[in-house]
């Protein structure tokens, strides 16, 4: 899937309607969502805009929790939640898709490093691999030696990648766009916008198609 950062129309030219991710590798519901998405970008001619963001930033500062947390003391709630993900995965035939058995996985490493990959201009084969890591090969993606390897494997220079992820404006970045994200009232992932308008979760991708097509 190709996406973007972001391009200027040329004078005379009609802005192409964009979709804005807020991504973070650490949701399963992220890669459900990120590979369900190529039909609707197809059938609008709509650009992905990833905006990656720290969802356990966005916990703390929304006083959020992941839906295990949050509903496992709800009788029957998990189990249905569950249903609903494997109606997902037939629905849009990701069988790819596998629960990580290291889950949960501080993504921090492997979002700094998209942050840096989206500036070397491989973002989408970085984002790609590392989704594959995480939510099919089952991989301990928070070990950035893994997550280098992983890289490496996908034809980029991993050591690199991973040594950026401590450079001050690759921190910066992920701090700004994880605050920005929540102070327009972002409080999950997978959450989208388009026309500034939110939509969160996968189970929200039909009215995300819809709003492209108005």
């Amino acid at each position: 899937m190709n996406w973007i950062c972001g391009l200027a129309a040329k004078p005379g030219e009609e802005k192409m309607k964009q979709l804005e991710f807020i991504f973070d590798f650490a949701s399963p519901n992220a890669y459900l969502a990120y590979h369900a998405l190529g039909p609707i970008l197809a059938a609008t001619g709509a650009e992905l805009v990833i905006t990656p963001c720290l969802l356990g930033g966005i916990f703390k500062a929304t006083s959020n929790q992941a839906p295990m947390v949050a509903f496992g003391g709800i009788k029957g709630k998990m189990d249905y939640e569950m249903l609903e993900m494997r109606r997902f995965i037939a629905r849009h035939k990701l069988t790819a898709f596998k629960m990580n058995p290291h889950f949960p996985l501080n993504s921090i490493h492997a979002i700094r490093g998209l942050i840096a990959a989206q500036a070397a201009g491989v973002g989408t084969p970085y984002l790609e691999a590392v989704l594959k890591g995480y939510w099919e090969d089952g991989l301990k993606m928070d070990d950035q030696a893994v997550i280098a390897e992983v890289l490496t494997q996908a034809g980029l220079d991993g050591p690199a990648l991973m040594a950026a992820t401590a450079e001050p404006d690759v921190k910066a970045t992920l701090v700004a766009n994880t605050e920005g994200a929540v102070g327009r009232g972002v409080f999950g992932i997978p959450s989208f916008f388009v026309a500034n308008e939110l939509y969160f979760g996968k189970d929200r991708l039909g009215q995300v198609e819809e709003a492209l097509s108005a």
